[in-house]
Order: structure tokens, then C-alpha cells, then sequence
């Protein structure tokens, strides 16, 4: 079986080694790389090209905001996700529109997290509780130019689109649909295109907060 390749962007030595050793001792991830600063993750994940970053969102220097934000602009081909020690609204959905695959708290069970960037890996987004909880804002101001929820989107952009929320990856959304991979990813660009969010994470989350699912009900 083919690993997943991994880096690790984290500030702190012993959670830092911990992480690696958890990881490697996994059957189906390999640490490429570790990072004590962005800058130096940055710099790694340019010369390394790992399949997935995981990355501490609080760091000195280079936040790991800025960092997921030079990652977007690099438009490297990884996924990206974030590792925090609190749940804080703003900096969530900050992560989510710079591009985030995944957010998950240092709290998190070594064998949960292990499943996590498994099915991140895969293309299914998991939001637990805690984050549909903070993500349920109806105060929340939709970005300048944001188009607003689902006015534009196809029945099968809709099926796609909660199915993705539901946690399903790409394979999962073609079986279910009856219909290829491709087919889905078509789907899937559109959706971000018509929404203007960057990820499948924001998908997913836009649909747990209420955004579009207001809009349905209306119809």
C-alpha cells in the first residue's frame, strides 16, 4: 500500500516528534518532513511536495494563517491541515477561506486524528459538533461578492453538495449519484466557483451553518 506522504509544521520539539512518531508508526503515512517555523515549512513543502500538511495554527513569526495563506498562493498541489489548541470562531473560518482540507483540536485522540487525515486524504470532510456549533452564526457577514446560497445551483450541484456535507468523498458521491469521479469533480469546481469558497471544507461548512439550507427552505 502506498503512504501518504506527510509534513509537519509545529513549533513545539516534543509534540512535534510526537506527531512523527505516531504518524510513522502508522501503515499508511510517511513523515517527509518537519518544521520548527512557517518559513521553514514553507520552504519544505516547496521542495518536498508531501500529499498533506499539518500545521499548528499558533506560532511565533509566520502564523499558521499566513502560512496556509502563502500555501493557497503557491497553489501547491497538498492538502492542508490545521492543528489548534482552541476553538475560535474567526480564525476558523478564516482557515476556511484561505483553503483549509481539514481543523482539528491538539486534544484529539492519536487514533482519531490518524482517521481523520486518513479520510482527508480520501476527499471526505468531517465536522464534529464542536465546529458546527461555532460555524452556526446566522450574524455571520457574507464577504464582499459572495454570491448568496444555492440561487444558482443545478439539482445535482445540490445532491453533490450535501452529500459532501454528509461527509462523502468523490468516490463515495459517484456511487451514490450513479455517476464517475470525473463527473463529480466537475461538479464539485462548479460549486466553488458559484459559491466563491475555496475548499470542500468550506463547502461542507456553509451548508452546516445554515447558509444555504436557509435558502432552501425559502423555496
Amino acid at each position: 500500500m502506498d503512504c501518504t506522504t506527510l509534513l509537519l509544521i509545529d513549533d513545539h520539539p516534543l509534540f512535534r516528534k510526537g506527531l512523527a512518531q505516531l504518524f510513522d508508526a502508522s501503515d499508511d503515512f510517511e513523515v517527509v518532513g518537519q518544521a520548527a517555523s512557517g518559513r521553514e515549512g514553507i520552504n519544505l513543502a516547496v521542495s518536498l511536495t508531501p500529499q498533506q500538511v499539518l500545521l499548528d495554527l499558533h506560532m511565533p513569526g509566520l502564523s499558521g494563517l499566513q502560512v496556509l495563506d502563502e500555501l493557497r498562493q503557491l497553489r501547491l498541489d497538498c492538502q492542508v491541515v490545521v492543528l489548534t489548541a482552541s476553538m475560535d470562531r474567526a480564525e476558523l473560518l478564516s482557515a476556511l477561506r484561505l483553503g483549509a482540507s481539514g481543523y482539528v483540536l491538539k486534544e484529539t485522540e492519536p487514533e482519531a486524528l490518524l482517521a481523520y487525515m486518513r479520510n482527508c486524504h480520501k476527499g471526505a470532510i468531517m465536522l464534529d459538533s464542536t465546529l458546527i456549533a461555532l460555524l452556526a452564526d446566522p450574524a455571520e457577514p457574507r464577504p464582499h461578492g459572495e454570491t448568496p446560497g444555492g440561487e444558482n445551483l443545478t439539482e445535482r450541484e445540490g445532491q453533490t453538495l450535501a452529500l459532501i456535507a454528509a461527509g462523502m468523498s468523490n468516490k463515495q458521491i459517484g456511487r451514490e449519484l450513479g455517476i464517475s469521479d470525473g463527473t463529480v469533480k466537475i461538479y464539485v469546481r462548479s460549486l466553488l466557483q458559484k459559491l466563491n469558497l475555496h475548499s470542500r471544507l468550506e463547502l461542507a461548512a456553509r451548508v452546516h451553518s445554515g447558509a444555504l439550507l436557509k435558502h432552501e427552505e425559502r423555496h
